[in-house]
């Protein structure tokens, strides 16, 4: 199979609003989702960082500066504020140049972020 651009998928919970739990939640999320899928970083094609409203003290993105990611595109956003959302979340879609199927990628999902994996198995 030729390689094809396949989204992975991840989320954190953190503690506390800060920049420091908020850059140590998601590079380490960052690097459990390359190291789980065996990603080569030259194969992300790009990522895309959402948290929720209760998050807002330092751009997720940072992280993957900090891990090296100097030209792989980056975009954050903030989450739509839906009650009884789980809160100090940050979701990850990583875009990849992959041969794997769909069903042979690994999402990750760490922390009280792990509901969001039940969801989408029961979907």
């Amino acid at each position: 199979m030729s390689p094809v651009v396949r989204g992975l998928r991840g989320a954190v919970t953190v503690e506390s609003n800060s920049s420091e739990a908020i850059l140590t939640a998601t590079a380490s999320l960052l690097e459990r989702m390359v190291a789980l899928n065996y990603v080569d970083n030259k194969d992300i094609v790009s990522v895309i960082f959402s948290m929720t409203a209760d998050l807002n003290a330092v751009f997720p993105a940072k992280a993957a500066r900090r891990l090296g990611w100097k030209h792989v595109p980056l975009f954050c956003c903030s989450e739509v504020p839906v009650p009884n959302a789980l809160e100090k979340c940050i979701r990850i879609l990583m875009h990849i140049n992959t041969d794997k199927l769909p069903e042979d990628l690994k999402p990750v999902y760490v922390g009280k972020a792990k509901v969001l994996l039940e969801d989408k198995v029961k979907g």
